[in-house]
């Protein structure tokens, strides 16, 4: 949600920011319109009131005061009229009430793009950072990971369509303990590096998922049970992010640092025909989500710790990953800059994504009402939210089977992992 004070204030940079997106900017102009109006309707507002209230008192100064009361009193019932129209309509276009037409404009405008996020039309354009690992080289032709999973017996799409139609898999024996062994490893290193576990609901209200952004332009991507009021979460992030809605913290309890191991339910509308084979694309996946709330000078900072916490992961777990900034077109609606990790997948050879790490500034902590005070007696400011996977756990999975595949079908138990899964390999006897 945008900031109506910085709108007033500085105008082009939100036009700016529109561009870069590219997005057309004229909804910059509409706010301010609608601004205008709403600031004007509260100037007449105070101008009849100040009116009636001179009136008023001379009534009550007048020597004879019932034929003051009787000359001016037609005039103070007009004046009411015009004060309950005024406030009317200053009500339904202030930029804090549901209905009103600014408040939507603010609501549906993405956040500003930060000045060091690179500017680009779309993913061609975003900047590769880094790159960690060098990719095996296979001395035989390596399998994509469904096929590797379907002949070692541990996933099942077959079965999983059977059950639930396409977009679903089902892991079995030693895929199970797999993935049961990812979400482990990766909470376990989250809590080393200070992050607090959550157990979050799968199930949120309309208003907490509004509340992080995910409703805006995302609604048709949402599982939901509209009668009941209640969405799947699409990740973990929703109700992380939400836990502090309406709260003002405490200076010193910032940094506030949160991972939480969840499923996450999409219905990838816009996905039709994308990755429809393996664990990339699933309407039903696992994630751990790291969610940080920063003071706004510390954010950034932030941002490159998470993503570092984040790729340490791919590292222990020894997989050839690099880190994309995302330029302005290929950012998501609530982020101001965005870090990809991609991992090494080589059996299409190239790099996917397994981890997205954002700084949301003060985008989402605007619509929670997430402020904090500097010390007891300081304003309550808004403060900044992060969020990243650390890591997408199907997507670590297929990763895990592709580059540690054998020439006879095995695969290779990363040496991290092996505490988790009990074996150091993966074969078809298992």
């Amino acid at each position: 949600m945008l900031d109506i004070t910085l709108c007033r204030r500085d105008p082009d940079r939100i036009r700016r920011s529109a561009i870069r997106r590219g997005s057309d900017p004229s909804f910059v102009d509409e706010i301010l319109r609608l601004d205008e109006r709403y600031r004007l309707a509260l100037t007449d507002l105070e101008t009849k009131k100040a009116e009636k209230n001179r009136l008023s008192a001379e009534i009550a100064k007048a020597s004879d005061r019932a034929a003051a009361a009787a000359t001016l009193r037609p005039q103070i019932a007009a004046l009411d009229g015009e004060i309950a129209s005024l406030d009317a309509l200053a009500k339904s276009l202030a930029p804090d009430s549901p209905e009103s037409p600014l408040r939507e404009l603010l609501v549906q405008s993405p956040n500003l793009v930060d000045e060091s996020t690179p500017d680009g039309a779309d993913a061609s354009a975003n900047v590769l950072l880094r790159t960690w690992g060098r990719p095996r080289d296979f001395t035989f032709t390596p399998r994509p990971h469904w096929e590797i999973g379907e002949r070692l017996g541990i996933l099942d799409f077959e079965r999983a369509a059977k059950l639930s139609g396409s977009r679903f898999a089902v892991l079995r024996g030693l895929g199970a303990r797999l993935s049961r062994a990812l979400a482990q490893f990766f909470l376990d290193r989250a809590a080393a590096r200070g992050y607090i576990e959550i157990a979050p609901p799968y199930l949120v209200t309309q208003q907490t998922m509004w509340r992080t952004g995910q409703l805006t332009k995302f609604s048709d991507a949402m599982f939901a049970d509209l009668e009941a009021g209640l969405y799947l979460i699409p990740t973990a992030e929703v109700p992380l992010t939400a836990l502090h809605g309406d709260e003002i913290l405490d200076g010193t309890s910032l940094p506030i640092r949160y991972a939480a191991y969840s499923s996450c339910f999409r219905k990838e509308a816009g996905a039709a025909g994308k990755d429809t084979r393996g664990l990339i694309r699933q309407h039903q996946f696992e994630k751990v989500e790291l969610v940080r709330i920063e003071r706004p000078e510390e954010s950034f900072a932030a941002l490159e710790a998470m993503t570092a916490d984040a790729a340490a992961l791919l590292e222990q777990l020894e997989l050839p990953y690099r880190v994309l900034s995302l330029c302005a077109g290929d950012l998501g609606f609530n982020a101001a800059k965005t870090y990809d990790l991609e991992v090494w997948l080589p059996s299409s050879n190239e790099y996917r994504e397994i981890s997205s790490c954002s700084n949301c500034t003060d985008f989402q902590a605007r619509r929670s009402q997430i402020r904090w005070r500097r010390d007891a007696k300081a304003k309550p400011e808004l403060a900044h939210t992060l969020n990243g996977s650390g890591l997408a756990i199907g997507r670590t999975l297929l990763a895990v089977l592709e580059n540690y595949q054998q020439e006879d079908g095995s695969v290779i138990v990363p040496e991290a992992l092996r505490p988790y899964v009990g074996a150091d390999r993966i074969t078809a006897a298992e």
